[in-house]
């Protein structure tokens, strides 16, 4: 029998660095490693750290002993976010994708909601459909408003159309028809057709059964052109995972389909969704659109773990809900920057927009950004300088690595990471933990270029990078908070990601952000959110219903969602008892075009009041409402790595000193000491200026600001 539980492995693959976080649960130890990514197979550098991890190799992620490894056999439960999906949508490299839909609707992604994103350029283009006119197929069938069929789909014509799709070279297939969302059989009997034929399928009813032609064929589209990617990939990585060096079966394999392979290898796999809960690698095959941002998603909930723990009271003080989460998280990698709001729970849209292309299933509230420590920083032919968003990625990186040429016309790029470096505030023997030594020569000649194109020299041209990627960070700071009715003056920026600690401070600054917090897992949070994410399912009808249908006819409609969202929760090897249902209303004012997302309870109508005064600023309780969709998310509670408060030490921190060097600020050079992070105790407090070094990130502290460590080993900063 085995004693030990298995290895729980959080896995981000971002656009600079592949993360990883390994807890192991018999020692409750927890350890942290980045390799750098391999973009040409993301496959690559996640085996590689596997591998790392089951030889207990690598010198940064060492696992006790004691850890789960039984006579050669790793048992690993790996939870994975992946940008393979992401990359394949906004790179346009999908699958060949076909659409069959009701004759006269076959141009519906073309035509879309005819919105100008760019309402005064007369010459934008809008961004290409994801299927040709070629690929897309037309049907005689006709659903009514109210369900009812007004025209009978003939089989006969189904039969045709697989020999036209093969003839096209189509490989998979979205099924969308008008009102499928109220008859469904239609484009059962068009699917089942096609996945004999051996065509991969996805079907709006199944995916997004909701009003709204174009955002559900979008949202079907976008499935059907990414999944063959996802599923290409996880089969790969599924195939790599079984290779590993095994002798022993693992007790802990999902009852149901895949459990002998899981059981076979001893390794399980779990993907992360959008939505902030994790799914087994079959369900994210077949709805790859629900793991858009499944590495952005794993950020979140890590913020909201580690916030919790951080920043709300705790018994005795003030009973829950008193003094709720608020938090804007900021999270800044080598490629990109996410923000997100939490505003006692994470924010939940329906109506993301990703390459053009609206996606209407239920997601963290995630606004995206190309900036990052490796945005490349150029003069365009105005003069102005810009950084981003083309990065430099991991290869070749940042000019600081080391992999370009020093000279000649391939050249490295200056980076936000060369400016940062040449401003003195990295510290280049002890990048990654000093495993990864930067070199200073080649980003200072870089910069030097850049300023000689600016008539600056390389200190000020890299002052001037850093301040127009932070006006770029600043901007998408306030989008989710100050356009969206949120002070960001009531809220904690929390920063986490690679190159996050370099900034959060002066963005906080600008925000006017009064606090900042940083996790002593900044850098691989994303991963560490991965561990600690539920199993999510998220279910969703459009019903059409007058506010004032009974609460009793309400609950009935919710209660198959129930039944099946337990059923399909408890085949992820989730407990009955860890189980929970969470039942919502999409409702709206009668002619509004939008709804909003309100709790279902016996007070809904009096909630969605409420809810409408804060959104929009007033309410009428007087108007009729409609109740447009049912939702229903079933989630299933996994344990996430505790937490475990320290005691507190006292103020000094003249241990964790490093030394002083020359640090360039905007208003000129100071003497700045360097602090190890890993030697400052809990209650230790730090006067800017000052920067904190990580082993896997670095954090700076400007001229005003104080900081201290907390008992969780957050440093806390209050921003001067």
């Amino acid at each position: 029998m085995m004693k030990n539980k298995p290895l729980r492995i959080g896995i981000d693959i971002g656009g600079t660095f592949t993360d990883f976080v390994v807890y192991d649960p018999s020692t409750q130890q927890i350890r942290t490693f980045k390799l750098l990514s391999t973009p040409r197979d993301p496959a690559e550098a996640v085996l590689r750290g596997l591998e790392l991890i089951r030889t207990k190799s690598n010198p940064s992620s060492v696992i006790s002993d004691q850890s789960q490894v039984t006579d050669g056999c790793s048992l690993m439960t790996v939870i994975h976010g992946s940008t393979v999906a992401t990359n394949a949508l906004l790179e346009r490299k999908g699958a060949c994708t076909a659409l069959v839909t009701t004759r006269g609707f076959r141009d519906v992604l073309q035509i879309g909601r005819q919105n100008r994103p760019a309402l005064y350029d007369l010459f934008a283009d809008p961004p290409p459909p994801l299927m040709p006119e070629e690929l897309r197929f037309e049907v005689d069938e006709r659903v009514g408003h109210t369900g009812e069929v007004l025209r009978s789909l003939d089989p006969a014509q189904v039969d045709g159309l697989v020999e036209e799709l093969k003839m096209q070279n189509a490989r998979s297939v979205a099924v969308c028809l008008l009102f499928s969302f109220l008859h469904p059989e239609h484009e059962q009997i068009i699917a089942g057709k096609l996945r004999a034929a051996g065509f991969l399928v996805s079907v709006s009813s199944e995916i997004i059964p909701e009003y709204r032609e174009y955002e559900r064929t979008s949202t079907t589209a976008v499935n059907a052109y990414i999944s063959p990617v996802l599923d290409k990939y996880l089969s790969h990585l599924e195939e790599a995972l079984t290779a590993l060096p095994h002798s022993c079966i693992a007790e802990w394999g999902r009852v149901g389909e895949g459990v002998k392979v899981e059981r076979e290898r001893g390794v399980r796999l779990r993907v992360m969704q959008s939505n902030g809960g994790i799914i087994s690698p079959g369900e994210a095959r077949r709805q790859a659109v629900r793991c858009i941002l499944s590495g952005p998603a794993g950020g979140v909930v890590g913020c909201e773990y580690v916030g919790k723990a951080a920043l709300t009271p705790q018994p005795p003080l003030p009973k829950a809900g008193e003094r709720e989460l608020k938090v804007i998280t900021f999270d800044m990698g080598g490629t990109s920057t996410d923000v997100s709001l939490i505003d006692g729970t994470p924010q939940i849209t329906t109506e993301a927009t990703v390459s053009g292309c609206p996606i209407h299933v239920p997601m963290l509230d995630i606004h995206t950004i190309g900036a990052g420590g490796g945005s490349i920083a150029y003069v365009d032919a105005g003069g102005a300088l810009r950084v981003g968003p083309e990065s430099a990625g991991a290869d070749p990186g940042p000019a600081c690595y080391g992999k370009g040429p020093s000279t000649g016309p391939g050249q490295a790029l200056p980076t936000v990471t060369d400016a940062n470096l040449v401003l003195g505030r990295l510290s280049a023997e002890h990048f990654l933990g000093g495993q990864m030594p930067l070199d200073e020569e080649r980003a200072h000649a870089a910069l030097a270029k850049l300023g000689k194109e600016l008539g600056l020299d390389a200190t000020h041209a890299a002052l001037g990078v850093v301040q127009v990627a932070n006006a770029h960070m600043e901007r998408a700071l306030r989008v989710i908070s100050v356009a969206r009715g949120h002070d960001p003056r009531r809220f904690t920026l929390l920063s986490f990601g690679g190159a996050g600690g370099l900034h959060a401070a002066d963005l906080a600054r600008g925000l006017g952000t009064p606090r900042v917090l940083v996790p002593p897992l900044a850098s691989t949070l994303s991963a560490f959110g991965m561990l600690a994410a539920d199993v999510i399912k998220d279910y969703t009808q459009t019903v059409m219903l007058p506010g004032d249908t009974p609460i009793a006819e309400l609950a009935g409609r919710l209660a198959p969602f129930a039944e099946r969202g337990r059923r399909e929760v408890k085949k992820e090897g989730i407990t009955a008892d860890r189980i929970r249902v969470e039942r919502f209303l999409d409702m709206r004012y009668q002619g509004q075009s939008y709804e909003l997302i309100v709790p279902f309870s016996e007070q809904v109508m009096a909630t969605f009041h409420e809810i409408h005064q804060k959104t929009y600023g007033y309410a009428r309780p007087e108007a009729p409402v409609e109740i447009v969709n049912l939702r229903l998310r079933a989630v299933g509670e996994t344990t996430p790595p505790p937490l475990a408060p320290q005691p507190l030490s006292g103020p000094a921190s003249t241990a964790a000193l490093l030394d002083k060097r020359d640090v360039f600020y905007t208003d000129g050079r100071l003497v700045t000491p360097f602090y190890r992070a890993e030697s400052l105790r809990p209650g230790n407090r730090l006067s800017g200026p000052a920067v904190v070094v990580r082993a896997d990130t670095t954090i700076l502290l400007g001229p005003a600001d104080q900081a201290e460590v907390d008992v969780y080993s957050n440093l806390i900063i209050q921003v001067g």
